[in-house]
This record gives structure tokens, sequence and C-alpha cells, in this order.
């Protein structure tokens, strides 16, 4: 009972564990004395109070010690990895899940590799040994699955989202942290809950969804039971003042980071200490108090060094060359500038590796070195291309713009008259072919006139496949993006402009710009990536919600699916779900939802689209029976042809979820697919 409350409520916990002591006490049970120890010391470890936690730690090792208890060895050095983790003393925390790893061989028991597995990747994700750390939590991932451990699965995700994260892939840590979410909500851990929304907000923030990241914080931030954890606490102190720096409110980010600092301090947390000490340098550096902010630049790089913080310590790195950059002390800010190169480049880190030689091209500049600043600038472009950046969209967005939307329209008319042509001139194909036949009939013999009926029969069906699959084609084409959809996003842009909401219309500009080349891209194959549809479907989903954020969306995608190697007809999913988003929410406020999931199941990939709203049959009989959506309609049709052409399962079902006592329509689509093989 002490172990089951120690995440969620760990008074209760104590509670608990005080009795169990006594009665082992009481029975001379030293076995159970032992173990009443270590649940002490996991449950102060969980509050964040390390020196009570190794007090009992040590206790439990001397009593299993003396009875040789090789299972109660093996969980308190793991507990104490954990523990030293926490701490961010990193080569402490190895040693000691290693020696929990050697045990558990010497024993011949597997049956919690997986954690272990687990504790090791996350040492080598805070020291910037990703592949090392995806190789680990991926093993522990496939025995958690296999053991259905929920709370297992929750961790593994965030943590490979997190290393995505860290990477600059956003796709994947997102597509990552929403199983973690999911995992959280079903299990109903209010802790796992509270670190999946964390890390959703952070994802947001660093895409520049400064008011949505915000919104995640609050979420977490309201979550009772995360009180318990101070480490948590001080990671969302942290993460809020970085909105607030992001926003230019740096007095109000100020504020944050001085009391994350002071809760690190008691508890002895220099992770986030570090963290908190890096943003108080950005924050006075913003605010030209050059000295004050190299100051703490120092205090955080100093512990940055000592714990072998890779990620923060290049946030230090990064500081110190920019404001000696500023104080006009070259040698300084090359030294700093040329160690966050090194540094990002052996840990792979993208954005930290642009900054570096963003610096050095012009440090280099100033210095008169003009070789390796033009050098330094043109890494810095590449690197620029390479991710996602604010600022670039901001500068080249409303120049390009108009350009690119004419381009883009008068490509779409243009393939359409191409379209209308060959359709034309297959008929004209088909006509000729009959005038043919006609005369090859009058000239031959009955048995003649028997086999060219055969041989025409079968042209003809073959003729008007192809005519079907083009004139199908066209009206796929001209449903992707309706004139009332774009009206709407043109004349939410237009309020955005005229209420001068300036950073808000260009994101909203580039989110459509994307939509729009993504679109017309894909119309132009006949298969595309399941990533580039994914892609598709997210930005289509993120501009309908960008404005008020009405309803909640998520994708999650099996993790037998490598979404790079599957090939998809464009544009089946996305019907749906604006169906989805036009007509399941009738006079429903809130609690919007609507869930995509991909399976691969008996070589079938499935695609269902699951929402909340009033059901399709309640639909049915409050619109005309005889309306149905042009966009479905079509979908259906592709999906009969390309089941034929690609010898595959190709179909749709649609059905209210009130036949599983839920609320709302469920769509299950069987895609039909090519993998590409690796070669």
């Amino acid at each position: 009972m002490a172990f089951y409350n120690y995440r969620n409520n760990p008074p209760q916990a104590i509670a608990y564990n005080d009795e169990a002591l006594n009665l082992a006490k009481a029975l001379n049970a030293t076995k159970f004395i032992a173990h009443s120890y270590y649940i002490r010391a996991v449950v102060y470890t969980e509050q964040v109070n390390f020196e009570v936690a190794i007090k009992n730690y040590n206790k439990a090792l001397e009593v299993y010690n003396s009875i040789n208890d090789l299972n109660g060895l093996k969980k308190c050095n793991n507990g104490l990895g954990v523990l030293h983790q926490y701490r961010g003393n990193y080569d402490l925390a190895l040693k000691h899940f290693k020696e929990t790893l050697s045990i558990s061989e010497q024993l011949g028991d597997n049956s919690n590799k997986h954690s272990y597995l687990y504790n090791i990747g996350n040492v080598y994700s805070e020291t910037g040994e990703y592949q090392k750390a995806l190789e680990n939590f991926k093993l522990a991932l496939e025995n958690n699955i296999k053991n259905r451990d929920s709370l297992g699965m929750l961790n593994c995700y965030n943590s490979i989202a997190n290393v995505y994260y860290q990477q600059s892939n956003y796709p994947l840590a997102l597509n990552y942290h929403n199983q973690s979410l999911d995992i959280a909500q079903k299990s109903k851990d209010s802790i796992g809950i509270f670190q999946s929304l964390i890390n959703l907000g952070n994802l947001y923030r660093f895409q520049g969804l400064n008011d949505k990241a915000l919104s995640y914080y609050n979420k977490a931030h309201a979550i009772d039971n995360a009180k318990y954890n101070v480490k948590n606490i001080t990671a969302l102190k942290n993460n809020i003042a970085g909105i607030y720096y992001d926003n230019d409110e740096l007095d109000k980010a100020i504020t944050y980071f001085k009391e994350s600092i002071v809760l690190s301090k008691e508890i002895d947390d220099k992770v986030n200490l570090a963290t908190a000490l890096n943003g108080l340098g950005f924050a006075y550096f913003q605010k030209k108090d050059y000295a004050t902010a190299l100051s703490y630049f120092d205090q955080a790089l100093n512990i940055n060094l000592k714990i072998n913080q890779s990620y923060d310590m290049m946030d230090s790195y990064h500081g110190l060359a920019d404001t000696y950059y500023r104080l006009k002390t070259y040698d300084l800010a090359l030294e700093n500038a040329q160690r966050l190169a090194d540094s990002s480049e052996k840990h792979g880190l993208l954005r930290h590796k642009k900054n570096a030689y963003g610096l050095l091209s012009d440090i280099y500049g100033k210095t008169r070195n003009y070789k390796k600043a033009f050098e330094s600038h043109q890494q810095y472009k590449i690197l620029n291309d390479s991710i996602f950046n604010e600022d670039n969209i901001e500068k080249m967005t409303q120049l390009e713009y108009e350009y690119k939307y004419k381009q883009a329209l008068d490509s779409a008319s243009i393939r359409e008259l191409k379209l209308t042509k060959t359709v034309q001139a297959t008929s004209q194909d088909l006509q000729k072919s009959k005038r043919n036949y006609l005369w090859a009939i009058i000239c031959v013999l009955l048995v003649s006139i028997i086999l060219g009926s055969i041989i025409f029969s079968q042209r003809l069906k073959n003729e008007k496949s192809k005519t079907q699959n083009v004139v199908m084609e066209q009206k796929l084409l001209r449903s992707q993006m309706t004139p009332h959809f774009i009206f709407n996003s043109l004349s939410v842009l237009q309020g955005m402009i005229l209420n001068k909401e300036e950073k808000k219309s260009i994101q909203y500009l580039s989110k459509f710009s994307k939509l729009l080349r993504i679109t017309l891209e894909n119309s132009r194959d006949k298969m595309v990536s399941l990533s580039q549809e994914l892609l598709a479907i997210q930005n289509y989903l993120t501009l309908q919600n960008l404005e008020n954020d009405t309803f909640n969306c998520t994708i999650l995608v099996d993790e037998a699916i490598d979404v790079t190697l599957f090939e998809v007809p464009p544009m089946l999913i996305q019907p749906f779900v604006e169906n989805a988003i036009e007509h399941a929410f009738k006079d429903q406020t809130d609690n919007k939802r609507i869930d995509i999931k991909l399976a691969y199941t008996n070589k079938k990939l499935l695609c269902t689209i699951a929402d909340n709203g009033i059901g399709i049959d309640s639909v049915k009989k409050s619109e005309n029976k005889n309306k149905s959506s042009l966009a479905t309609v079509i979908t259906a049709e592709r999906l009969a042809v390309l089941s034929k052409d690609y010898n595959m399962e190709g179909s749709v079902t649609i059905e209210d979820r009130k036949k599983f006592d839920e609320q709302g329509t469920l769509v299950t689509l069987v895609i039909p697919h090519k993998i590409i093989a690796i070669s």
C-alpha cells in the first residue's frame, strides 16, 4: 500500500510504511525491516528529500548485506541510481545501475531487465549520448509492451520523445509524447499526466506557439498531486519563465527563474538549478546588463561541467560567447563559440550548432578573418534551413507569400486543364476504338465476331477504367482545398492583421501556406510517404485549431509502423477529419475530441478516426438524407479502384459509437499501401 501511494499521495505512503516497519520490528522479521527502509527511501526520493532517502537506502543495504539478500541489494542499487540521477551525479548513477544489472545477471533474473535498461538510457540521454540512450529505451519499451506495464511504457515514450526533442526532431517527439499522455490518462496517473503536459508545452514553445505551450503548463500546474514533488514544480517554474522570456516580459521571467533557484537549492537539484541560472543569464543579457549575465552563465557552466549535463552546458557556452561578443572581448567570445560548436557537433544538436556558427561568423567578421567568417556563415545557412526557425519565417514569408500563392494557384489550374484534356482525348480514343471494332465485326465470320466482341468488351472495360481514374483524380484535386476553406482561412488572417496581431498572423500564414504547398505537391503523385500524409493532416488540424483552440486532437502511430517506409495514396484520411470538424460537434461547445490512430495488423494498414460528437445517426436525421460529403464519396470510390489496382483490400466503414456504448462517430479505413524495402 505504501508503494502504491508513493507517487500520488506520499503522506499516505509514509503512514503505511511506518505501520509496516513497526510490525516488522515487533516480529523481528529482518527481511521485512530492510524492505520497509527501502520503501521509505523510494518515497523520500520521489519527494526529492535526498538526504533522508540516502540514510534509508544505507540502512536497507546494511540489513540486506547481513542476510546476503541479493534481490534486496539489487533493488537498493537501482534506487540509489535513480536518486543520484535526480541530483545530476550521472557517473555515480551509471555505476549503481550497472551494479543492478550485474546482480540481476548473477541471479539469472531478467524480469526487471527493462527497468534497468531504461535507467541506463536516461543517464546516456542526460550526458548527450543519444544513440546509446535510444537503443536502451527501445529495448526497455519492447519488454514493457510485452508485459503490459503501463508505467514503464509511459516513461519510455516520454524519454524517447525527449531525445528526439533535444535533436530538434519535433514531429517524432510529438508522436511519442501524445502516446505517453494517452497511457497516463487511461491509467489515471496524475504525475504521468503532469510530466506529459509539461513535455508537450516544451514542444509547442520551441515551435513558437507560446500561447498553446502556456496552456499546457497551466493544465500541469492545476494538478494537485504534483505539489508533493518539488523537482516537478521547479521544472515547471523554469518552463513558465521561458515563456515570459520569449514574450519579452523579462521581469516576470526573472521572478520565476529566481523562485526556481530557491527551490532547486532547497532540494539540491543541480539540473534545474543550472537551467534557471542560464535563464537568468539570458534575461539580463536582453536587459543589456552584461556583467550580471556573465555571472549567471559562469555559475551555470560550473554546475554543468560537474554533472556533465550536455544540453544546458551548451546554453551556457552560447550565453558566454554572445555576452563577450557584445562586450567586444572577441578572444573569449571565440573560445566559447568554438566550444559550443564542438559540443553540439559531438551530441548532434542542430539548434545549438546553428547558433554556434552564427556567432563564429560574427566574431570572425569583427576580427577581420573574412575567410572563416564566410565559411561559418555558409555553415550557418545550411543548418538554418534544416530546422524550424521562426525568425526566418517572419523575414521571408511576407516577401514571398504573394508570389508563391499565385504560383501555386496557377499550377493547380494548369494541372486541372491537363486532366480535362486527358479526359477528352481518352473519350475520343474510345470512339475511334468503337468504329474500328464495328468494321472488324462486319468483315469477319461469326466466330471472328464472337472473338472480336470479347476483345472489344475487355478493351472497353480498360478504357473506361482509365477514364474513371482520370476523372476521379480531377474531382480529388478540386475537393482538396475547397473555396469555402480557403475563404475562411483568409478571413481569419485578415481579422488578425486588422487587429494588429502580427506574430499570430505570421504563424497562421506560415501554417496556411505550408498546408497549401503540401496539398498541391501531394496531388501530383499517386502514392506519397505516410510521414508526408500525416504532416499534411497535422498542419490542417493546427490551422483549424489555431485561432480558437476549439477541439483536442491526437495522432497515434503504432510502433510497428515506420512512417518513412510506408507509401499511401494521398488525401484519404483528411476528408473524414474535415467531416468530423464540420458536422460532429453541432451545439457542442467544449470537450471536443478527435482521435486518429494508425495500426498495422495482418498486413493491413488500418486508420481509425473517432470523435465524441453527436454521432453519424443523429447527423443523418438532422440533415438532408440525400446530402453527403463530396470528398467522402470520392474517397470511397478511390478505395474501390485502388483495391483492384494494388490487389489489396481497401475499404471505409462509418459507424455510430453508441453501438459500443460510447458517444460519437467511428470511421475505419483499410488503406492500400506499399512498403519501401531497405537496401
